[in-house]
This record gives structure tokens, C-alpha cells and sequence, in this order.
């Protein structure tokens, strides 16, 4: 398998960290050299200048695509964990990665399971509107179009959306 970017987008809750970790476990016990992004952690660091407005959403996906293109060029499989909301960030994600080295994975499931999953809380705090720009919620989630993959785990468990990934990819 060559260099490239396995991007995980959805809804929050939607199970985009749970997957990329484990798909990562998996292909690194194959052999594959693999590096995973996810996108609250970049918050906290690299992108920790940014808040959740449609600028600074664009531009935190910016430069996670360029992150990710880095990655991929150093011989590395990039896997990323990002809700990525909007059709034009995606298309401006897979623009920088190069759409050869693009794997889209959208997470189809429905809000009502990723609102039931929500340890964190955030669904509960964005409805009583102490989170303001919360996608799902009090912003829209532009579903994708022609993404390589779409995976609703709500109906699919993680060992059989792994290995129906592991197929796509290789």
C-alpha cells in the first residue's frame, strides 16, 4: 500500500476516533508505517489559535491537509479523525493531498446515536447553547457526495468496518 490519507469525517460521537485508532493498530500489525491525526488533539496544539467560526474551521482543516500531505510524503499511511463539516474543506483537503493519495471515509451515523454516545457532554451543552457553532446542532453538516466509503456504525461493529476498510484501502 502506498502513501496516503485515510480521512475520517462525521458527526461528533459518530465513531471517527474509535476507527482511525483501531485502523491504524490494524495496519501497523501488518507491517505499515502509519501516522494518525486527530482532530481535537491539533486543537490543542497547532490549531489552538483557531475557534469553531466557517473561517476558522476552513483553516484548521487547511492545515491539517498539509499536515497530513507531509506525512504521506515521508512514506508514512496518514490516518486523520476530523468532523470536517463543509463539501468545499473536503474538496480543499483532498485538493492539498492529492486526490490519488485521498481515502474518504464518511461516517453516516445517525445524530440521535451520536447525541446517545456523547460522554463529553457537548450535544447536551450545544442545545442548551452554552456551545455555540456546534455541528449537528446549531450548525449544519454538509454530507459528502461521493466519498470512497460510507460506514453507519450504528449498524456496522468496529471489527467489521475495519476489515471492510483494510479491503477498500489495499
Amino acid at each position: 500500500m502506498s502513501p496516503k490519507t485515510v480521512w475520517f469525517t462525521g458527526l461528533s460521537g459518530s465513531g471517527k476516533t474509535t476507527l482511525a485508532t483501531l485502523l491504524s493498530e490494524s495496519l501497523q500489525a501488518q507491517g505499515k508505517r502509519t501516522s494518525f491525526v486527530d482532530g481535537d488533539t491539533l486543537r490543542n496544539g497547532l490549531c489552538a489559535d483557531l475557534g469553531f467560526s466557517r473561517e476558522d474551521r476552513s483553516e484548521n482543516l487547511r492545515r491539517a491537509a498539509w499536515l497530513c500531505r507531509h506525512i504521506n510524503q515521508s512514506g508514512l499511511i496518514c490516518i486523520a479523525a476530523f468532523i470536517s463539516p463543509f463539501a468545499q474543506d473536503r474538496e480543499l483537503v483532498r485538493s492539498i493531498i492529492g486526490s490519488s493519495n485521498f481515502f474518504e471515509i464518511y461516517l453516516s451515523t445517525p445524530l440521535s446515536v451520536c447525541e446517545a454516545r456523547d460522554v463529553k457532554g457537548l450535544y447536551r451543552q450545544a442545545r442548551s447553547g452554552k456551545i455555540l457553532n456546534f455541528t449537528g446542532v446549531s450548525d449544519i453538516y454538509e454530507v459528502p457526495q461521493e466519498p470512497d466509503m460510507i460506514i453507519d456504525t450504528a449498524s456496522v461493529d468496529t471489527k467489521t468496518a475495519i476489515e471492510l476498510i483494510n479491503n477498500k484501502i489495499h
